[in-house]
């Protein structure tokens, strides 16, 4: 019998020394390092907001008499909350359509009416011919602060001097590409 109580004892004792052992080999608290990678890809973008139902902005040629007979210009006046920003670097376009009453050149329609006035679109203030908006034709859209984006669009009012009185209007759709 002491023999079984013997073994017993020297397994015990042994196993004692194993997590003795195991204890002082790693101590307690031992830190262990690895690393991870982190990444993220950046792709070209443009982001264009207003407020709900805004419009993008105003062309307005002002009021102007009836009998008048000249080319009125104007510049495109943003809304207020009109934001539009790109990632540096990306190539902006701009076309605009040719608007509700189009017929060679874009017109404006009297409101209760059907008569019309001409006006043209150009991207520089200049009013060039070779910075003339054809319909759907893309436009370069530069910029200098990628946060702060204005669109180069001016106009011309073709007055003929036989306008009946009333507000003439026109509704465009500018799309952005990048």
């Amino acid at each position: 019998m002491r023999t079984d109580l013997r073994a017993g004892a020297e397994g015990s004792v042994r196993l004692f020394f194993l997590l003795a052992a195991g204890l002082i080999a790693s101590p307690a608290g031992a830190v262990t390092t690895q690393s991870f990678q982190v990444s993220a890809t950046i792709v070209p973008g443009c982001a264009v907001s207003t407020d709900s139902g805004a419009t993008l902005g105003t062309l307005n040629f002002g009021t102007r008499s009836g009998v008048d007979r000249a080319q009125v210009s104007a510049s495109f006046v943003p809304d207020g909350s009109l934001s539009i920003a790109c990632t540096p670097g990306v190539a902006l376009t701009m076309s605009i359509d040719g608007g509700r009453y189009y017929a060679s050149v874009r017109q404006m329609q009297r409101a209760g009416g059907t008569e019309r006035v001409g006006y043209r679109l150009y991207s520089s203030s200049s009013l060039a011919a070779n910075s003339e908006i054809g319909v759907n034709q893309a436009v370069a859209v530069t910029y200098t602060n990628s946060n702060n984006i204005a669109l180069p669009l001016f106009g011309v009012a073709l007055l003929t001097g036989f306008s009946p009185t009333g507000t003439y209007s026109d509704q465009l759709t500018v799309t952005l590409s990048w």
